[in-house]
């Protein structure tokens, strides 16, 4: 069973210029070393991606690799991503949901908003393990943020799903609250300590990003609202 948002009906009246750019930065920074052969991405992810470990002075790495401060790989690690389903999956996510929260915010704040849910976010995966060496890369934290300032600010937005089961495909449009809180359930459901040493999906980071992202919009929301005019649909005239 595949089940997948893929557009919103809830249309924008700007252009998400930074929710573009991050989709373009990650894009190309992707496509830079994923033809690499596998010892050479390994080295990128370890330079450049989040390792607790690292991060809180506990190992560290060889001077050939420590390319950044151990600081900002809490940024870098955002721009990285370990496959084709991974980055896609990520940037797909934010060209539904963060043209709407960029629109609300304001591009700074929104750049401020992005960068803060994702550190926030590497920080919860960081704190679960701090002794751990597994470098943690995607902008998955940040990205549920996003998802989490959505609940908060369009929880009756329709969100249209892709369904596949078997010889039946479908598109439903179910409401933002249902989407969202179900996805926010699954990390829930679906986090475990073992999870932080396998090197697996960081569902911790997915939690921690969701929460700040909720909290940090009541404090940066645009307190006056953006209203827009009903609209059947938003992917011809939103995005």
């Amino acid at each position: 069973m595949f089940f997948f948002p893929f557009a919103d009906e809830n249309p924008t009246k700007t252009k998400p210029i930074v929710s573009w750019s991050v989709i373009l930065i990650c894009s190309i920074i992707f496509l830079n070393y994923i033809f690499e052969q596998e010892y050479i991405k390994e080295q990128i992810f370890l330079s450049f991606g989040m390792i607790p470990a690292i991060l809180f002075g506990y190992s560290e790495l060889s001077t050939s690799l420590k390319v950044v401060p151990a600081f900002i790989s809490i940024i870098t690690s955002m721009f990285l991503h370990g496959s084709w389903m991974h980055l896609i999956g990520n940037m797909t996510y934010l060209y539904i949901f963060g043209d709407n929260i960029e629109e609300n915010l304001g591009k700074i704040k929104f750049i401020i908003f992005y960068l803060l849910t994702g550190g926030f976010a590497a920080l919860s995966q960081a704190l679960f393990d701090t002794s751990s060496t597994i470098p943690m890369i995607g902008a998955s934290g940040a990205i549920a943020g996003v998802l989490g300032a959505y609940l908060v600010l369009f929880p009756k937005a329709k969100i249209k799903v892709f369904f596949w089961f078997i010889i039946i495909f479908k598109i439903f449009k179910i409401r933002a609250f249902i989407v969202l809180g179900g996805w926010i359930l699954i990390q829930f459901l679906s986090f475990s300590g073992d999870d932080l040493n396998s090197g697996g999906v960081a569902y911790a980071a997915h939690i921690g990003g969701f929460i700040s992202g909720v909290v940090l919009i009541n404090f940066m929301k645009n307190k006056t609202g953006i209203k827009h005019k009903p609209s059947r649909s938003s992917v011809p005239n939103s995005k």
